[in-house]
């Protein structure tokens, strides 16, 4: 078998129902392509909503417990048997030409993680916040990955499993995704790193192997997961040092680190605190209420509050850490 998508989902029934029936819509007469949907437990519609997707898919379904999208990849990826994995979130559309195109840059670039496009979508109502995020790096790179040569090697941080393709093979060879990082947060990255070490995997990005990214941030859940991504370095950190270090640029678990997170948060609370009114602002504005070339001014003023948030999830980590030692 020569493809191998594998989507794992929680709590998203109409979501991922809606991304496996895209796909069915590319597979044709004697493809050789499987699609397999673990189920991050417990299955809350799932099943169901699976069950309505026609096409003559090659489709199975994998229920388990609720254990985070490392593991519930681990479990899928055990089940696969193409030579390649594409790995998608549960809330993206693939466009009608994106295994085809995966397959393609699999077989000019044998070994290589394939990284395909994944623009977010426009919903009514499109605010000035969903631009910034569309447009500039708050959570992806793809405005500044989409003006790069396409032959550039990425390297493992931009290894995002919302669209990813890679050989099965190495994945297997390297053990699959690390089980102690039970949160969507640096599992995916982790992995790349390794492949990279054992492998020399290079990380290409072609935009043309698209899905439309369904996911909408509001102003405090967007700073939530920034706190979130501060804890889970945490994790990261203890699971696989040397990957830290070379993403942080530092050992983020030295007490120079640690003493610094709790300075910053301290000092910068009170600017951050006023900062953090006229972000949320953002949400209550249209996207067309700035001129474009005021959308890169915005995102760099948002980026002590991201980093304040960061900061703050790491003296979070590091707090609990000290108390359960």
């Amino acid at each position: 078998m020569d493809l191998s998508v594998l989507i794992p989902t929680f709590a998203r029934p109409e979501g991922v129902s809606r991304c496996v029936r895209a796909l069915a819509g590319q597979v044709g007469p004697g493809a050789s392509v499987e699609v397999i949907v673990g189920i991050d437990g417990p299955d809350q519609g799932e099943r169901e909503a699976l069950g309505a997707v026609s096409g003559g898919l090659d489709l199975r379904v994998s229920e388990g417990e609720h254990a985070g999208p490392a593991a519930t990849r681990n479990r899928i990826i055990a089940l696969a048997r193409g030579e390649t994995l594409l790995l998608l979130n549960d809330d993206v559309v693939p466009a009608p030409d994106l295994l085809a195109t995966h397959v393609r840059a699999q077989d000019t670039h044998p070994g290589a993680m394939v990284l395909g496009g994944a623009p977010f979508a426009v919903r009514a109502g499109d605010r000035l916040f969903d631009r910034l995020i569309r447009e500039t790096s708050m959570v992806f790179f793809y405005d500044r990955m989409d003006q790069a040569e396409p032959g550039r090697d990425w390297g493992f941080r931009h290894a995002w499993t919302l669209n990813l393709s890679v050989s099965s093979s190495l994945v297997r060879e390297v053990g699959g995704f690390c089980g102690s990082l039970p949160g969507a947060a640096y599992e995916d990255i982790e992995l790349a790193w390794r492949l990279r070490e054992r492998f020399g995997a290079p990380v290409l990005y072609r935009p043309g192997a698209s899905v439309i990214h369904e996911h909408w941030y509001e102003p405090d859940g967007y700073l939530a997961r920034e706190e979130s991504l501060g804890r889970d370095a945490w994790a990261l950190a203890l699971a696989n040092p040397a990957c830290a270090d070379e993403l942080f640029g530092r050992d983020i678990t030295g007490e120079r680190e640690i003493d610094y997170s709790a300075q910053y948060v301290e000092r910068e609370r009170a600017g951050c605190e006023r900062l953090r009114e006229t972000f949320r602002s953002w949400a209550r504005m249209s996207a067309d209420s700035v001129p474009g070339a005021i959308v890169p001014a915005l995102y760099e003023h948002h980026l002590a509050l991201k980093r304040w948030h960061w900061r703050r999830g790491h003296l979070a980590a590091a707090r609990a850490r000290v108390q359960s030692v």
